[in-house]
């Protein structure tokens, strides 16, 4: 099993999956996750959200043991950041404008929409 396979079955048996199975969609500082680091940054999309997350691995084989290192974990009451359109109203507006124009420019800023 590999660092990227542990992280990802970890993260679905915990509650931050809520129920969603998540894959892997992209690797922040590749490099880094490749010269074996124990801190390994993964997209990962389920269900109907994506999102970053930061892991701790430590082990080797097919025997890690994964923890959290988000920010967030630490700091409790801080938002996640969101890699989506919240659900509600915004991504009501954001379907009505788009079947308007040809394209639509938006701000991601730090996360939050």
């Amino acid at each position: 099993m590999s660092r990227v396979d542990a992280a990802v079955a970890w993260f679905n048996d915990s509650p931050d999956a809520a129920g969603d199975t998540f894959k892997v969609t992209g690797i922040i500082d590749v490099d880094k996750a490749l010269s074996g680091s124990n801190e390994l940054k993964l997209i990962l999309c389920g269900g109907d959200r994506c999102e970053q997350r930061t892991f701790k691995l430590s082990g080797e084989g097919s025997n890690f043991l994964v923890q959290h290192a988000d920010l967030l974990h630490t700091l409790p009451g801080k938002p996640q950041a969101e890699l989506d359109p919240p659900p509600g109203a915004r991504l009501g507006w954001l379907d009505s404008v788009m079947a308007q124009h040809a394209f639509v420019v938006l701000l991601f800023y730090r996360g939050f929409w």
